[in-house]
């Protein structure tokens, strides 16, 4: 069971390197990896094994957050029209998007950042995904919400990128034109 001690911490190099295509068919030991993630996740929002672990609550998990530098993504959460998004992907790839944006108001969080940074990470409203599952098969999700943007924040980590690097220095807080709160 993965807890928050294999949580690869900021200032860690793996986390700005850019992550390896995964072999696919994936190997038995990529897709234990993938199901360990996905585990992580479901005991983080399960309040009594999150405290009894002391796991903070994710939302969304990469490979290269515990020291494994492939492109492999786990995503978890229930969006807000009550459906669960629980997706465990190799080698995810945002073919297309929305030129429309959004945001979460309260910005966002980092299981690999022990630290707030406040600030509008501007994101895509809508996208569009081609990845494996973890049973080797093609996927392509159309995503939008909530969803969207996890998916869009754990592939920035698959590409060395952390969502503070998406914030306006100049202006933490400014509102992307015409962008959609989340």
């Amino acid at each position: 069971m993965l807890t928050m001690d294999d949580i690869v911490r900021e200032g860690d190099p793996i986390l700005r390197q850019v992550a390896e295509d995964v072999q696919i068919p994936a190997s038995d030991s990529d897709k234990e990896t993938l199901k360990k993630m996905m585990e992580f996740l479901i005991n983080s929002q399960d309040e009594e094994i999150a405290e009894k672990y002391h796991l903070r609550a994710g939302i969304g998990l990469a490979a290269p957050q515990i020291g494994v530098s492939k492109r492999m993504i786990a995503i978890y959460l229930t969006d807000d029209k009550d459906k669960l998004h629980q997706y465990a992907l190799f080698n995810p790839k945002i073919i297309s998007h929305s030129v429309e944006q959004t945001y979460l108001e309260g910005g966002e969080g980092c299981l690999s950042v022990d630290r707030d940074v406040p600030g509008i990470v501007p994101r895509q409203a809508r996208i569009k995904v081609h990845a494996y599952d973890i049973n080797n098969k093609e996927v392509i999700l159309r995503l939008k919400g909530l969803a969207a943007i996890a998916v869009q924040h754990e592939i920035d980590h698959l590409d060395g990128i952390m969502f503070y690097d998406r914030i306006d220095k100049e202006n933490p807080f400014k509102v992307p034109e015409g962008a959609l709160k989340e």
